[in-house]
């Protein structure tokens, strides 16, 4: 069943599909056309165009006093934009603010807000307002013909439908707006640059916009922070109409106390919402190197943020990169250069078709101006015209208008003149006959005639009507042109600290006990054995390390784990189960733990007489299952990790259970990530299955250091020196030991 509205004004019914779908979309035409989206003639909205006419319609311009805002928005929403008046005071304060704008319309006087808080502005009956200097280029022309004029809102008043621009506004000031089914987000841009460009292309209609950027390096925000987007992603942005830039804030360390001092922020950046984002990260224990926070900004310094490092030994750039990668001090603003072109369309465009259509405007307007002009030379030529009769036939006029019933027809024809001739003559005061004089009438003539020449070659050739434009944007690039304000810098991409880099580095040292328990004491000089362990439960291993490094666990089936030290619970209890933080295989046990820099090396063995060298790093898993890092030949078993210091200067000693010793250099094994490895001493195959040889401790002996065998209560320290008789190529059986060493219990290494 369809709804039907019937229509009171008329016979004819429409369903309620087609009334809603056309009040819907004439709604979205409304809000795109007359709200949302700037012109590209003027690059302004409606209520932005409206609040600037109101004003010059009340006299406001640059020289005048200030009138209270109050009253242009009384005279905008009554006369012009029938909505609300917050609405339209946020527009006009918007306009007013130097922070917001880079070329401010309305010159304010009292609180229009501030870079904290540019919503902090009094009300309108508290402020004053006027026009300023740059918003005579929009205006300057507005009465000599130069655009159309349309009805307002109730057809009592006319408005202009754009203002006749002598810069391309749009993107001289860009503008923000959400529309229905589309947005437009245009940057601001620096004057000189795009009126460099636009010389540019009056001379080269076909220039790309490579070509462009040369002039126009980037915007140019209001602010002095630096836009570090890569040249690249900038002309794509230009070649596209949408794309990014980002902005970085500026920042120096004071050479007297060596604190950072943040001097310019990003685009409608808050210096104190910056300070609480760094305060947040502060409490929250995320930025143990920041002492302290200040805000020194004054009338005189815009912007002075002080941070103060714990200490002279704080890499300020690396504490600067992470609040750039985690605050708003750097901040990234979305491009989209969509618009209202001369066609009366919204479209997202290029830089090169916004500064053509702009030019196409200009040029118009242009002409406009000078037909204008030209229609108001030829009809005073004409008036004068008809006071150099009066003034040769003064007697005979007076007769004609004295005399004659109808004096209007009998001048024309007496005199051959138009019908505006002859009412101008009729029109003049006699009073005034007495001040006209032939000599300043033909001067006046003589002068209009000249203008009225040059104003029809221009007319007449589009190279001079180019060359007037190209002139006229030079007068503005000059009167109102400045520097650029937002440097464009090559910067590195900003890094925040990871969690382990923000952590105090502190000496740890962590103990697992011989059922699983693990826990971390702060320092080195403690003494694992004498804590107190659970009943039945006692001292397995313990390793030093420092607070920011990670826990490597190995356990029997040739599996790796890794924990965080500095999340381990402190040993003034008996810490926790390994088993609530990983999940190695059932009835797999520890047998190795290590701590240590990632790129540090350890040797890795099986008592089947194979292992191999890897990095630390990539013992590490993320995984509570582990990962996969030794593999074990069958009934093999894992012997404990151990560091190198420097491998190069490092002898590797495997020792059997037959009794044999085989020393080589560690260098000998191959450097792997994960796997079985390559055969360090040769066990052979069937006596290693049935368990009656294998190999019962691997030791790595630095320089300096000896080796001690022990068996029962016999022991043997082998040096150096004596080393040399056990000296083998890898892979080898190694020499027999001494008599009574045939089962050696126990491997120590240790200094001479």
């Amino acid at each position: 069943m369809t709804a039907v509205i019937a229509r009171p004004d008329a016979d004819e019914s429409i369903s309620l599909k087609d009334y809603t779908e056309k009040a819907y979309l004439d709604y979205s035409m409304y809000v795109i056309l007359d709200r949302a989206l700037p012109h590209i003639g003027d690059g302004l909205k409606p209520v932005q165009r409206r609040i600037v006419y109101a004003m010059s319609e009340l006299g406001l311009k640059a020289s005048a006093k200030y009138k209270k805002s109050a009253r242009t928005v009384g005279d905008v929403i009554g006369k012009f934009h029938p909505h609300g008046d917050s609405a339209s005071y946020e527009a006009m304060v918007l306009m007013a603010q130097p922070f917001s704008y880079r070329y401010t319309l309305i010159d304010g006087q009292g609180n229009w807000g501030s870079p904290d808080d540019p919503k902090s502005f009094a009300a309108m009956r508290y402020t004053e307002s006027r026009l300023t200097r740059y918003s005579e280029i929009l205006l300057e022309e507005l009465a000599q013909g130069t655009v159309d004029w349309v009805p307002n809102f109730d057809g009592t008043l006319d408005e202009p439908s754009v203002l006749p621009a002598r810069v391309p506004n749009v993107l001289l000031n860009g503008t923000t707006g959400i529309a229905v089914g589309m947005a437009t987000d245009i940057p601001p841009h620096n004057l000189r640059e795009v009126v460099s460009a636009c010389l540019h292309l009056l001379d080269n209609p076909e220039a790309s916009v490579s070509d462009l950027c040369e002039f126009v390096q980037g915007p140019d925000m209001p602010t002095e922070a630096e836009i570090i987007s890569p040249r690249e992603e900038l002309i794509k942005m230009y070649e596209t109409g949408r794309g990014s830039v980002r902005m970085r804030a500026v920042w120096h360390k004071d050479e007297d106390n060596g604190d950072i001092v943040v001097t310019a922020l990003p685009h409608q950046v808050s210096g104190a919402k910056i300070l609480e984002q760094i305060a947040a990260q502060m409490q929250a224990k995320k930025l143990p190197m920041v002492a302290d926070l200040r805000d020194e900004s004054d009338h005189e310094n815009p912007t002075r943020l002080i941070i103060i490092p714990r200490s002279n030994r704080v890499d300020l750039e690396q504490v600067m990169q992470h609040l750039f990668a985690t605050t708003e001090l750097e901040r990234t603003y979305r491009v989209n250069m969509n618009m209202i072109g001369i066609d009366g369309r919204p479209a997202v465009k290029s830089l090169q078709t916004i500064l053509s259509e702009w030019l196409r405007f200009r040029t118009d307007t242009t002409r406009r101006r000078l037909e204008h002009r030209l229609e108001r030379v030829e009809e005073r030529l004409l008036r004068l015209a008809a006071l150099m009769i009066v003034f040769l036939n003064v007697d005979e006029v007076i007769r004609i208008i004295r005399e004659e019933e109808h004096p209007k027809a009998v001048l024309m024809e007496r005199f051959n003149l138009v019908e505006m001739q002859a009412e101008y003559i009729l029109e003049t005061k006699l009073r005034q006959l007495a001040r006209l004089e032939e000599i300043k009438i033909r001067e006046e003539q003589a002068n209009l005639e000249k203008e009225r020449d040059q104003l029809q070659k221009i007319l007449d050739s589009a190279a001079r009507l180019k060359t007037l434009v190209r002139k006229e944007l030079v007068q503005v690039a000059e009167a109102f042109g400045d520097d650029r304000r937002s440097p464009i810098v090559q910067r590195n991409e900003a890094q925040a600290f990871s969690e382990t880099e923000l952590l105090s580095v502190d000496p740890v040292t962590v103990v697992v006990s011989d059922k699983g328990w693990i826990r971390a004491a702060k320092g080195h000089d403690i003494d694992p054995v004498s804590l107190s362990y659970k009943a039945g439960d006692s001292f397995k291993f313990a390793v030093h390390g420092k607070s920011n490094q990670n826990v490597i666990l190995l356990d029997s089936t040739g599996r790796s784990y890794s924990l965080p030290a500095h999340n381990l619970p402190s040993a003034r209890g008996q810490g926790e189960p390994l088993s609530g933080r990983i999940n190695p295989p059932s009835g797999a046990t520890f047998e190795g733990m290590l701590m240590g820099q990632d790129e540090q090396r350890v040797l890795l063995a099986s008592d089947a007489g194979y292992g191999f060298v890897a990095k630390l790093g990539d013992l590490l898993s993320k995984n509570k299952a582990g990962k996969a890092l030794l593999t074990l030949p069958e009934n093999a078993r894992v012997l404990p990790p151990q560091l190198l210091q420097d491998p190069t200067q490092v002898l590797l000693a495997a020792v059997s259970n037959d009794g044999r010793l085989l020393v080589f250099p560690v260098t000998e094994l191959p450097e792997l990530a994960r796997g079985k490895g390559n055969k360090i001493m040769n066990i052979p195959s069937a006596r290693a299955l049935t368990r009656e040889e294998y190999v019962i401790a691997v030791s790595v002996i630095h320089p300096g250091q000896q080796l001690t065998l022990y068996s029962g209560k016999r022991h043997i320290t082998l040096k150096a020196a004596d080393l040399e008789h056990y000296r083998g190529e890898r892979g080898r059986r190694g020499n027999k030991l001494p008599r009574g060493f045939q089962k050696v219990d126990q491997v120590e290494v240790s200094e001479k």
